[in-house]
């Protein structure tokens, strides 16, 4: 029976989607839930899995080609096994044995590893003369991409001639089209102002080391600083529901939850999972789901729905070594959270100069339906809770 391989249903905030990968072949014999073909929407990679045991007789799109929600993708002959080659006759069998065949040379490594690249990558490997085996993949689970065997032949033709200014256009992905356009419409649709603090985590970190391996064998995931920020964000939220308001026309709409999105960093561009209701969750569950979201992101494996709504985000630049920036909203939110990293700098503590862990945080907000008072109490409160962490406790 031929069964039709279909485009999965997309949200309605997702119009089409990009092949990015076929991962069989026609004439390949599939399994079932077999994953058939990568699919590059503006979020996320979906994969589309093989509904039935079988082979796959007929793929309807190529690599690179726009499909929509349902669209048939490839036919699958369920059940079927593919062809074999012809076994020789008894008759044929002495002559076989009298004049044996010699051995055909086994096909070169690199040009097996070659065979399984997909089509983009493996026609610039062809072009610029790259061994695909010798190029480190930054793609899904490890595979080699266009980009990977582009940069390798860049890095390499410098490293021979020296002189060489090397340049190669490479088209955008999807993601990070995606992140531009969204980034230069909160530039133009948006009144951003930014506010700053700084805030000492002493008293954190020793929670952190007086309880943290409590933590850890009570929970089975480590006490990190997220779950504060997060915890402390939730609660000020409550405190100030215009800065967990979004604007949509000439409304504003007040979010009665804290649905707190987190930046991940991934190979192929920011995303955004989202918390939902912060301000009913437990440090351990902040920490367990940050860590299922990171996994995930890492792996291509985020949903579509994993990255949907958001009330307010929360970036932290302090993982890769920033100081201070000036984080920005992420429409239709109102404001967004900075962290950065911990210095250990001198303060004034009851007239005394004292080493602190010091970190500056940021407040990025939408000044149309947000004043600069309700950002920086916004902002003071957070401070607060963190130099007191036993208030965040008690939702104070």
């Amino acid at each position: 029976m031929a069964i039709e391989v279909k485009v999965p249903v997309l949200p309605e905030s997702v119009s089409d989607a990009t092949i990015a990968t076929w991962n069989k072949k026609a004439g390949d014999a599939v399994a079932r839930d077999e994953n058939l073909v990568d699919l590059e929407t503006d979020k996320v990679v979906l994969e589309v899995p093989s509904p039935v045991d079988g082979v796959l007789k007929e793929i309807r799109f190529e690599t690179g080609a726009t499909v929509t929600s349902q669209q048939v993708l490839a036919i699958i002959e369920e059940g079927a096994a593919p062809a074999k080659a012809a076994e020789p006759t008894k008759a044929a069998a002495p002559a076989a044995a009298a004049a044996p065949a010699a051995p055909k040379p086994a096909a070169p490594v690199a040009a097996t590893q070659a065979a399984a690249l997909p089509p983009g990558a493996r026609f610039a490997a062809e072009k610029a003369g790259v061994d695909a085996s010798s190029v480190e993949g930054t793609g899904r689970k490890g595979a080699v991409t266009k980009e990977d065997i582009v940069n390798y032949a860049a890095g390499r033709t410098a490293g021979v001639s020296g002189g060489a200014r090397p340049e190669e256009r490479v088209p955008m992905t999807r993601m990070r089209a995606r992140i531009a356009e969204r980034l230069m419409q909160s530039k133009n649709s948006i009144a951003m102002l930014t506010s700053f603090n700084e805030v000492n985590l002493g008293k954190v970190m020793a929670m952190r080391k007086e309880l943290g391996e409590s933590f850890e064998k009570a929970n089975g995931i480590k006490l990190g600083f997220m779950s504060f920020f997060a915890k402390a964000a939730a609660n000020a939220l409550q405190k100030y529901p215009v800065v967990n308001a979004s604007v949509d026309g000439n409304d504003v709409i007040y979010h009665g939850y804290a649905d707190i999105s987190i930046a991940v960093s991934t190979d192929r561009g920011l995303v955004t999972p989202v918390l939902r209701n912060v301000e009913r969750m437990s440090f351990a569950e902040i920490e367990m789901a940050i860590a299922g979201y990171a996994k995930a992101a890492r792996e291509g494996g985020l949903k579509l729905e994993d990255l949907q709504g958001g009330t307010f985000t929360i970036t932290n630049g302090g993982t890769f070594g920033s100081l201070l920036s000036t984080p920005i909203v992420n429409p239709p939110q109102s404001a967004i959270l900075g962290m950065h990293t911990i210095k250990e700098r001198p303060i004034v503590e009851n007239g005394q100069i004292v080493a602190a862990p010091m970190m500056y945080i940021a407040i990025s907000y939408d000044h149309r339906i947000i004043d600069g008072k309700d950002a920086v109490l916004f902002l003071v409160d957070i401070k607060n809770q963190l130099e007191n962490p036993s208030r965040m406790l008690l939702g104070m």
